[in-house]
C-alpha cells in the first residue's frame, strides 16, 4: 500500500497548500499592486500632485478641463516619455470626449493635459481617466506611473 500512503501524504501537503492561500487571501490586492510596477500602494507617495477642476457646459456645449500634475520636490518630468490621460469615461454615458487619449505638455515645469469634453444631458456626470506618465528621480532613476483622473462634467440646460 505504499501508492495509497503516497497519495494520502500528496492529499495533505495539496490540503496545506489551499490553507495557505486562503491565509494571504485578505492581503493579495496589497501584495500584487506591490509587485506591478507604475502602481502605488496607499503607504507610497506619489511623485506627482494631481490637480483637476470640474467643469459647466450647456448641454451640447463644448467645454476643456484643464488636468495639471505638479511634480513633489526631488522629481523631474521624464520629457521623453508618452505622458498622456487615457480610457475616459463617464458614469452614465453623459459626456462626450474630444478624443480618447490626450497627450501633456510641459508648462512651467508642470505637465498640463487640455480635455475637451461635451455633456449631452443635463446634470453633474462624475468621469474618470487614467494618466499615464512618467517621472525621474535623482539622477538616472525613471519610472512609469498611473494616476486616476476623477472629475465632474455639469450639462446645463441651453439658455441657463
Amino acid at each position: 500500500m505504499p501508492s495509497a500512503r503516497t497519495n494520502s501524504l500528496l492529499g495533505r501537503l495539496a490540503v496545506l497548500v489551499a490553507k495557505a492561500g486562503l491565509a494571504v487571501l485578505p492581503a493579495l490586492p496589497a501584495i500584487l499592486a506591490a509587485a506591478l510596477p507604475g502602481h502605488a500602494t496607499a503607504e507610497e507617495k506619489s511623485a506627482y500632485i494631481v490637480e483637476v477642476g470640474d467643469v459647466t457646459a450647456s448641454v451640447g456645449g463644448h467645454e476643456v478641463m484643464r488636468a495639471t500634475l505638479r511634480l513633489r520636490d526631488g522629481y523631474r518630468i521624464l520629457q521623453g516619455y508618452n505622458n498622456r490621460v487615457i480610457a475616459l469615461s463617464s458614469l452614465d454615458d453623459a459626456v462626450v470626449f474630444d478624443s480618447e487619449m490626450v497627450r501633456g505638455t510641459v508648462e512651467d515645469g508642470t505637465l498640463v493635459f487640455l480635455v475637451g469634453v461635451r455633456p449631452t444631458k443635463p446634470g453633474r456626470h462624475p468621469i474618470n481617466g487614467v494618466f499615464r506618465v512618467g517621472y525621474i528621480e535623482g539622477e538616472t532613476e525613471m519610472s512609469m506611473v498611473s494616476l486616476k483622473l476623477i472629475a465632474s462634467v455639469t450639462g446645463t440646460e441651453q439658455g441657463h
